[in-house]
């Protein structure tokens, strides 16, 4: 069983918990995920390693609150215990001959963000950052960002931050004023990652991008996760999830994913029913 040590709320509907896994601390690295299962019953998972602490023994998790597995796991208290908690999963990212890169994160996707420019921060890259959000009331992990930015950039939609605009307004700012990067990380919304990639080939700037396709056994064998990346198939669980943006076919990602909509909104409304006591029959 695996511990809660730590539960944060950090905006309306997104969490953090610090859950207790020595072996998987141990191990992990930035760009690796884990798959956990919250009951007996329950459906298991992926979520992105946000953090680890190798001498405390805990992995820390960010996720907001959209469906029904997420909403049980919600409202777990610190102490309680997760049934599985397995990982670290997938390949874990990796940064070479790269003096300058552009870490761009959207929504919660900045959750996934902070471990890779912490990793280029603590190799001594020099990092400039650019997250975005729908309002201010939706901001994260800001302090967190700017320890290990040596530029942090955040940016609302609706400018109630006081910068109004998209991430991709923000970055090619940064570009056309002569900031010249070897790599550029976007995290974030799929059509969010599209744009970045459409801007960054423009400026023929090497792009990653970390792709969440649903995933079920994490080993490649079920192939819910499949992207297609330079024409050809990939799995994001064994393959992934960082890719080259550039190859990644946005469009069919995008579509498989609205797939998947109505049986999510159908189980949790099975799920609310239960919770109300109200009958199917």
């Amino acid at each position: 069983m695996y511990k809660i040590i730590k539960k944060e709320t950090l905006s309306p509907s997104v969490k953090l918990m610090k859950i207790e896994a020595a072996f998987i601390a141990r191990k992990a690295e930035p760009g690796q995920f884990i798959i956990l299962r919250v009951s007996e019953k329950g459906e298991r998972i992926p979520l992105t390693i946000a953090d680890y602490d190798r001498a405390e023994g805990t992995v820390t998790i960010i996720f907001q609150e959209v469906g029904k597995t997420t909403k049980e796991l919600g409202k777990m208290e610190e102490g309680q215990e997760l049934l599985d908690f397995v990982g670290p999963l997938g390949t874990a990212s990796h940064f070479e001959n790269i003096k300058k890169a552009a870490v761009i994160g959207g929504g919660l996707g900045t959750a996934i963000a902070y471990p890779q420019a912490k990793k280029l921060h603590n190799l001594g890259i020099e990092v400039h950052s650019v997250i975005g959000f729908r309002n201010k009331d939706l901001i994260i992990l800001e302090n967190e960002m700017s320890k290990v930015s040596n530029k942090l950039i955040v940016a609302t939609d609706d400018g109630s931050n006081g910068i109004k605009g998209f991430v991709t307004d923000e970055l090619k700012k940064l570009i056309e004023q002569g900031n010249t990067y070897d790599l550029v990380i976007a995290i974030g919304p799929l059509i969010m990652m599209k744009a970045v990639c459409i801007l960054t080939k423009q400026y023929d700037i090497k792009t990653i991008v970390s792709m969440n396709p649903v995933m079920i056994d994490g080993t490649g064998m079920c192939g819910g996760c499949r992207v297609t990346v330079g024409g050809n198939t990939k799995f994001a669980c064994v393959d992934g999830p960082d890719f080259d943006g550039h190859e990644v076919d946005f469009d069919e990602a995008i579509r498989r994913q609205m797939m998947y909509k109505s049986f999510e909104k159908q189980a949790l409304e099975d799920h609310a029913c239960r919770l109300g006591g109200a009958s199917n029959a």
